[in-house]
């Protein structure tokens, strides 16, 4: 299982980095923390029937869910640090792993083989999305920053990153290492991505 501390203290500390001496630009001023800002959602804590086995799982004794929850335990802790919680959705379904989706479309295997493990819950997160964009707005509108740096990569954000732009504010994305959409790009001042780099298999 996953360190939720060694988890937590990753997150701060790569926020945290934005912040060095290490500058994006000639001339940069190093900047001054106002928040983190923690964008998370609760975990799944129903029991459902696995349609494999028929077994009721209780999803609040998973892996996922104890350290979902230890994590934002220590995440509350932390200094300067603000936990944005949305919900899942109440609709809550089961669905083969998308690996095995494409055998069994390629008739590679049937029904019949798969097991327990070969199925996983279907839930969506509600609610995380609009508490960023609020966030953003809030924070350009009151000119309580001059910086934002988002970590994160969706699309999604182009609203909230071309609203902060317009508001006279720097906005910084940090993918961690991974692409870019090149719509998302268009509307960002900066790019930096500040934990360890993950080297790619041979």
């Amino acid at each position: 299982m996953h360190d939720a501390e060694r988890a937590a203290e990753c997150a701060f500390s790569w926020a945290l980095s934005h912040l060095s001496p290490r500058k994006l630009e000639a001339n940069t001023p190093v900047a001054s923390l106002y928040r983190v800002f923690f964008y998370d959602c609760a975990p799944l804590e129903k029991k459902m029937h696995n349609p494999i086995t028929k077994r009721a799982v209780d999803f609040s004794k998973s892996d996922e869910a104890i350290f979902r929850k230890a994590l934002h335990a220590c995440l509350l802790k932390k200094r300067k640090t603000a936990l944005r919680l949305g919900h899942l959705s109440s609709q809550a379904a089961w669905t083969i792993k998308p690996s095995l989706i494409s055998q069994l479309l390629a008739e590679k295997i049937e029904i019949s083989d798969l097991k327990a493990s070969d199925v996983i819950p279907s839930v969506r997160q509600k609610g995380v999305d609009m508490r960023i964009g609020i966030d953003v707005a809030s924070l350009a509108f009151k000119q309580q920053v001059n910086q934002i740096v988002l970590v994160a990569g969706d699309a999604d954000f182009i609203p909230a990153a071309k609203l902060a732009r317009r508001e006279g504010i720097d906005f910084i994305l940090d993918p961690m290492w991974q692409d870019v959409p090149t719509s998302l790009m268009e509307h960002i001042d900066g790019l930096r991505s500040t934990c360890p780099k993950p080297s790619r298999k041979k």
